[in-house]
């Protein structure tokens, strides 16, 4: 029997590099963001908040973190789904906090894996989901 080829863990180095890019690229379209870094197995590794951003954008950027995370997918491609009738409307949750769907959350991969996540929060959804894309762009 043949044993699983290991994947190299979500780093804080890493999660540095993530903050540090999403921050940039929001700071290079005037937004002020937080963004937080969860590693596979839902725990907080890095975050940071603008001093200008508003306080409700670091609980943001941390449930669309945990949701990306939770359902191994981009927020931003769960937004029809939650809606009055889809299927994840009453969707339960295993987290001491509820799900959002909100464009800015994205699941980070390794070979394949799924090793973590980030969120972002404090512009608009697509603002957002593109801070997130471009951090993940650092990872490759």
């Amino acid at each position: 029997m043949s044993t699983p080829a290991t994947v190299a863990p979500l780093t804080t180095q890493d999660a540095e590099a993530l903050i540090t890019a999403a921050r940039r690229a929001a700071g290079a379209a005037g937004a002020t963001v937080s963004v937080t870094v969860l590693d596979a197995g839902g725990h907080l590794i890095a975050f940071r908040r603008d001093d200008r951003a508003v306080l409700i954008s670091g609980e943001t950027s941390t449930r669309k973190a945990y949701t990306a995370l939770q359902l191994n997918a981009p927020t931003a491609d769960l937004v029809d789904l939650v809606k009055p009738g889809g299927p994840f409307h009453t969707l339960p949750t295993a987290l001491d906090r509820p799900l959002l769907f909100i464009a800015g959350g994205l699941p980070v991969h390794r070979d394949g894996r799924l090793i973590g996540a980030i969120g972002v929060g404090g512009g608009t959804p697509e603002q957002d989901h593109g801070f997130a894309v471009t951090a993940l762009g650092t990872l490759a």
